[in-house]
């Protein structure tokens, strides 16, 4: 029997255990992932603290714990140590950004790249596939590429300000794929992962398919405070750091050349391995020299061509240190087998001739411009992002969540993605929306949304009930 009566005692969550086949353990944790998925545990809610709960179903504590660490592995809930368990603020949003938008909404939600440049790389795959022995493309290749290949990742990663080792190159079947292959690689299950509050969503997905858990150890990349970062890797027990340093991805800041540093020393003390994301660095025009490059023996670095090339290129090049590149080659290999030998030569031969330069730089034209209208139709508000951000970040005004603002915005025909797809644990989400900028192909409905966007933003209207 409990020690305690909780017949008028107050608590957030009172579940109760049937008899059945399945062990207690994985019973409650079925529960609690119904509670959650169902709305009766709302975002952010504190869970009974594990003693209690325990005491109240008259079950071992050992019980509760495994079925909070089964929930916590799927990503539903959050522990802090010394402030309790939540229900994860991002419980109820989707994470997959992607869409197939077949209700035609104006698409401003997925970060995606305009479509004309793609001409250019179908112009080098045409004649690629005219070549004599253009079949040698269709056949097994090696999974982590040539020295030509690897030449010209050297090349297109020298724009970026980084000179990188042929030799620590591999590469990976785009961004999402390389987070996914090193998150299998070098972590394992139960593994805390240090980034920030507000975060790229793939990495959200990843993490919960491996049971990796995420911590959010800085507020963002502007002003980082490196001695509350290093409280907390070492207070969680933190395995790695995951930063997006150019242009992050939603709040679209980059990290002052001294906060790369502070980084780089903390990776090297507390010997973390370093995920650097240079996803948006090279739509920079006078990009940072790379956390990289000042620890090149802790970090591995991520350059997807989707935002700078094409999203269809499927091809990211990824360096690393020695003392991983094994590991990661074969996680790659697990994953891949192999990268398509005809769109990686398209790289490459994109790389090597005038064409990527050509495609980098009609890719930050069409930003630029694009971004001078919004700065124009939105200069009233709180706007984000400098001019060649392929995404910018709204703050809201104060009769508006994030939610709620995308889903006036979604019932007014336009896609945008609020703050809380991008939360990572239980602190306090901004209220904000991520608005991409190329992504809608017509011009036309891209000027539509923006006006749209401003309308709801002058509504008087209150929304804070959803």
């Amino acid at each position: 029997m409990p020690v305690n009566s909780f017949e008028n005692y107050p608590m957030s969550w009172k579940p109760s255990i049937k008899e059945t086949a399945k062990s207690i353990y994985r019973e409650l944790a079925i529960q609690l992932e119904t509670d959650i998925k169902s709305g009766i545990l709302k975002p952010g809610t504190m869970l009974p603290p594990q003693r209690e709960l325990a005491d109240f179903l008259d079950i071992n504590l050992s019980t509760v714990t495994r079925a909070f660490k089964l929930c916590e592995q799927k990503g539903l809930i959050s522990g802090a140590i010394g402030r309790g368990t939540f229900v994860a603020s991002d419980v109820a949003n989707n994470s997959i950004l992607l869409n197939n938008n077949e209700s035609r909404l104006i698409e401003m939600g997925a970060v995606m790249p305009g479509q004309e440049p793609n001409k250019m790389v179908v112009g080098i795959i045409q004649k690629l596939l005219k070549e004599p022995e253009a079949y040698q493309f269709f056949q097994y290749g090696l999974s982590d590429g040539n020295r030509m290949q690897k030449e010209a990742a050297v090349q297109w990663l020298s724009r970026g300000n980084y000179e990188a080792d042929p030799e620590s190159i591999l590469f990976a079947a785009g961004g999402q794929n390389a987070i996914t292959g090193i998150f299998a690689s070098l972590f394992q299950c139960g593994d805390k992962i240090g980034t920030t509050a507000i975060v790229y969503p793939g990495i959200k997905t990843a993490a919960s398919m491996l049971g990796i858990k995420l911590i959010p150890v800085l507020e963002d990349i502007g002003d980082i405070d490196i001695k509350s970062i290093r409280q907390i890797c070492r207070k969680e027990g933190v395995k790695g750091l995951y930063l997006i340093p150019d242009y992050h991805n939603p709040t679209t800041q980059t990290m002052k050349l001294s906060a790369r540093k502070l980084i780089a020393d903390l990776a090297n003390e507390l010997d973390l391995i370093l995920m650097e994301d240079a996803i948006n660095t090279l739509l920079r025009k006078e990009p940072l020299p790379p956390i990289a490059s000042f620890a090149p023996e802790h970090t591995i670095y991520i350059a997807s061509l989707s935002k700078t090339l094409s999203p269809g290129l499927r091809t990211a090049i990824v360096t690393s240190p020695e003392k991983y590149k094994k590991e990661l080659s074969i996680g790659f290999y697990n994953m891949n087998i192999m990268l398509s030998p005809l769109l990686v030569e398209t790289a490459v031969r994109l790389i090597n001739g005038p064409a990527a330069d050509e495609i980098l730089s009609q890719r930050r034209d069409e930003t630029r411009r694009r971004n001078r209208f919004i700065d124009e139709v939105l200069k009233d508000f709180d706007i984000r992002g400098d001019s060649y951000c392929n995404f910018r970040w709204l703050t809201l005004p104060e009769a508006f969540t994030g939610n709620s603002f995308e889903l006036c915005a979604r019932n007014a025909g336009v896609q945008i993605y609020a703050a809380e797809r991008f939360a990572v644990g239980n602190g306090r989400i901004p209220r904000a929306v991520r608005i991409a900028v190329t992504a809608e192909a017509s011009e036309e409905e891209f000027k539509k949304g923006i006006y749209i966007i401003k309308e709801i933003l002058e509504s008087k209207q209150e929304f804070t009930y959803f």
